[in-house]
């Protein structure tokens, strides 16, 4: 993985929901919340990596991150009102924090737990209480993402493709053919061997996608064409049947899998990575009780 690939997977406004009831919070929402344009991601507790090294690599590599903790998790070596309190002051301005919980069946512990995190800890992104009807919470979450501004300053997340993907279409003066640097649900960019006969907001129609493996037809409209790494490099918008930006309504769902999948894949990747140094890192230069309150077992250690 190159540091220009490094730099797009962190870049943009990411939120992480940290050891969510799978219940409550099913991973089939994030690919939906992809659609709405928040980039998600559910970070586990396992054995490899203690919860508290892989929260602060989060917080060191997606310097604009959302964290969601579901404090009804028992993680080993954390007390969660101590623990989001000493986050809050310690990254205060960094990163935005909120926390998630089954609904009570007192009213009077929503109100303290309320009271505690919203007013006395500060955090900013809400203390919700998830309800047993998970298709429920959904809504819910969306709701507070979308008051935080969980999509930051993107309309649309942008996929980087591999050398797989490609475009081709034809012109007056035949059929030309290239790489698609990346995608999103709105539009491509894709560098071509010669320059192309295609004018700025011309419509090109049926041209032919593969992104990764995916093959659809949409027509395009070239907005923007500049030089990148002594290349040309087009973007086009997608356009459909109806003259109107956007993809086919049959395309659309299809295209946002893929997206989410390389998306995800690459983030995934680079998480796994980072969260292995951490490891590596605590094992060589801590004591068996700081590993210990770390997080690691006595097994592990």
């Amino acid at each position: 993985m190159d540091e220009e690939q490094k730099e797009h997977i962190v870049e943009g406004r990411k939120t992480f929901f940290i050891v969510p009831d799978a219940t409550l919070l099913p991973e089939s929402y994030l690919e939906d919340y992809m659609a709405r344009g928040y980039e998600t991601y559910i970070i586990g507790d396992d054995r490899y990596c203690p919860l508290k090294a892989k929260i602060e690599v989060i917080i060191e590599t997606f310097t604009d991150s959302i964290l969601f903790f579901y404090i009804d998790s028992q993680i080993n070596g954390i007390n969660w009102k101590k623990y989001i309190r000493d986050l809050q002051s310690k990254y205060s301005g960094r990163i935005l924090i909120g926390v998630l919980y089954a609904k009570r069946n007192s009213e009077e512990e929503k109100k303290q737990l309320e009271k505690y995190f919203l007013f006395d800890v500060g955090i900013q992104c809400g203390c919700i209480s998830l309800e047993y009807q998970k298709a429920k919470n959904f809504a819910l979450i969306d709701k507070v993402m979308f008051a935080n501004q969980a999509c930051g300053r993107r309309k649309n997340i942008r996929a980087i493709c591999d050398t797989r993907s490609s475009v081709s279409f034809v012109t007056k003066k035949g059929q030309v053919k290239g790489s698609i640097l990346d995608v999103s649900m709105s539009h491509f960019s894709c560098v071509f061997s010669s320059t192309i006969d295609v004018k700025i907001y011309e419509k090109i129609n049926k041209v032919l996608l593969n992104i990764n493996g995916l093959h659809f037809i949409s027509d395009a409209i070239l907005v923007m064409q500049r030089p990148k790494n002594g290349v040309e490099l087009y973007i086009f918008i997608f356009s459909n049947s109806l003259g109107q930006q956007g993809l086919e309504s049959d395309v659309q769902p299809r295209l946002l899998q893929k997206i989410y999948q390389l998306t995800s894949e690459k983030a995934k990747s680079l998480m796994r990575y980072k969260f292995d140094e951490a490891r590596k890192h605590l094992r060589n230069y801590m004591t068996s009780d700081e590993l210990y309150e770390a997080g690691f077992s006595n097994y592990e250690i």
